[in-house]
């Protein structure tokens, strides 16, 4: 881990701050799908045995006034959808042991997520995993484990593994279902069309990028808002009418009012592997499968 100077200085080449400032299964529902605010909304079965949830901080600290960030890159066009309420998740999060959708251990996409993340994406000083602020001081990673997996993750409500209706029209509704690596796993429910795909995130005149690894909140199979046009609606009704959930870092990179809450008025886009610039989103970047 970079010190708390040169961690800031590398977040400068990418934020634009000075030096100075350095200083001091196929089924017809899913079984998972995530996120929310207090409570959020996960969706995993349950792992029997997960500790019990303790409620979360409330407010985040204020974050210092963002710096724009970079804008999506050249790549092909995908509509921009504006004026959008996230939720807030993270690895570990279990906030209804009796939900089908309560738990964080498992993703729809990835059924060890906790193992496969490195762990909690949060602190567990209270005995269970909670959320924490994060700063750009060390890239809005995790302060207590070195993940495994990017801490830049989403989750959008298209399950194209796990629900039915969902698989069955991925290959006429995901706008890259004919490019490769897709088009030769038409059928094979062992690979997902989501996994992994990045998205780009703005909120306030800054832009942060993070990759899709669940599905949520609320809905599975709203193809109509995820690929359609950016004035579409989620059709999900909960949790402020969200249209995704976000992990902890990208929280803290665009500066949300709160740390575990609902935060309206982003805008969000899917960018090609190509289009996405480097920042501390590309530190370390998930490519793992559906397991």
């Amino acid at each position: 881990m970079l010190g708390l100077t040169a961690a800031c200085l590398a977040s400068c080449s990418w934020f634009g701050c000075t030096s100075s400032e350095c200083d001091g299964t196929l089924a017809t529902g899913s079984p998972s799908a995530s996120g929310s605010a207090s409570p959020s909304a996960s969706h995993a079965p349950t792992a029997s045995g997960t500790p019990s949830v303790t409620p979360t901080a409330t407010a985040a600290p204020a974050p210092p006034a963002p710096a724009p960030g970079p804008g999506p890159a050249p790549g092909q066009s995908y509509p921009v959808h504006t004026g959008i309420v996230a939720t807030t998740f993270w690895v570990g999060e279990i906030f209804d042991p009796n939900a089908a959708d309560g738990s964080q251990m498992f993703s729809t996409y990835d059924s060890q997520w906790f193992q496969s993340y490195g762990g909690c994406d949060g602190t567990t000083a209270g005995g269970s995993c909670e959320t924490e602020a994060r700063s750009a001081s060390n890239d809005y990673f995790p302060t207590q484990m070195t993940p495994r997996e990017n801490p830049f993750y989403l989750d959008l409500p298209f399950d194209d593994i796990n629900n039915a209706a969902a698989f069955a029209r991925r290959d006429q509704v995901v706008p890259w279902a004919n490019q490769e690596p897709y088009a030769s796993h038409h059928g094979d429910q062992g690979f997902s069309y989501m996994k992994n795909r990045w998205v780009a995130l703005t909120l306030n005149g800054r832009t942060c990028y993070a990759q899709n690894q669940d599905a949520g909140p609320g809905e599975y199979d709203d193809a109509e808002y995820v690929f359609g046009a950016g004035d579409v609606r989620p059709v999900n009704a909960r949790y402020g009418g969200a249209g995704m959930d976000v992990s902890p870092a990208v929280v803290g990179c665009l500066g949300f009012s709160e740390l575990n809450g609902e935060q309206a008025g982003l805008t969000w886009q899917f960018v090609d592997d190509s289009a996405v610039p480097a920042g501390p989103w590309t530190r370390i970047v998930t490519t793992s499968g559906v397991q």
